[in-house]
């Protein structure tokens, strides 16, 4: 007996993959920078230092670009010309960021202000990610030797008006700056650490008919952090 044959079925047509639009399309070198990014590029740039694949002043000069960069795409011509494997360690997973403490980057703005008068911050305290310091015909003195560091970034902004501003920091810290003097002077004493996990001070700010001034302290080390930071919120 005859089978009736059946009609084939035309195959349909795949369903064409679905389209992104450029808006929704984000390059990897857009994407924003993290901490634990910026660590590994600073890290890898330690190295290299230490291999004498860079000089000292190559090394301070990328290390500055590396926090300043806010995406990815920004960190990785700073180890383009370092061994790949070194490189490659950049976009990969590595070591965890240090861990300061539990507050936010964005915490409270401390403000320090010497109107005819003095302000002095010292001793054992806990450090803020900003501090803003003011003095008009007085003094503020601000001491980090002893403090404790809840982020690894500070930014502090002085401004001087017939008056002064003096900032003393760990030997063992990164410090940098950028200012201005009108008929006054603004005076950082630029100090990259070699450990790449240590905090980074920046000064910001002017001196018109007064002074800023930022430097070391002889003989003051920042040692185990994470240990006295606990010791400190009783942990």
């Amino acid at each position: 007996m005859d089978l009736e044959k059946q009609p084939q079925q035309p195959a349909r047509p795949s369903a064409p993959p679905a389209q992104v639009s450029p808006a929704e399309a984000v390059p990897g070198d857009s994407i924003r920078a993290s901490d634990a990014d910026r660590d590994r590029i600073a890290d890898i740039l330690r190295e290299a230092m230490a291999e004498g694949r860079l000089t000292a002043d190559e090394h301070a000069e990328r290390v500055d670009l590396v926090y300043r960069a806010k995406t990815v795409g920004e960190l990785q011509p700073l180890v383009r010309d370092l061994p790949a494997a070194s490189a490659g360690a950049a976009s990969g997973p590595g070591a965890q960021p240090y861990a300061y403490g539990p507050e936010p980057q964005d915490g409270p703005t401390d403000n320090l202000v010497a109107i005819f008068s003095g302000a002095t911050r010292k001793g054992r305290w806990r450090v803020g990610p900003r501090t803003n310091a003011f003095a008009l015909f007085g003094g503020v003195e601000i001491d980090l030797t002893e403090a404790l560091f809840s982020q690894r970034l500070t930014v502090i902004n002085a401004t001087a008006i017939f008056g002064s501003v003096e900032i003393r920091v760990p030997e063992n810290v990164t410090l940098r700056g950028s200012g201005t003097g009108v008929l006054g002077d603004f005076d950082v004493r630029t100090l990259e650490s070699m450990d790449p996990e240590a905090p980074v001070v920046v000064v910001n700010g002017y001196a018109v008919l007064g002074s800023v001034e930022a430097k070391p302290k002889k003989g003051k080390f920042v040692a185990d952090l994470q240990r006295r930071l606990r010791k400190h919120l009783g942990h």
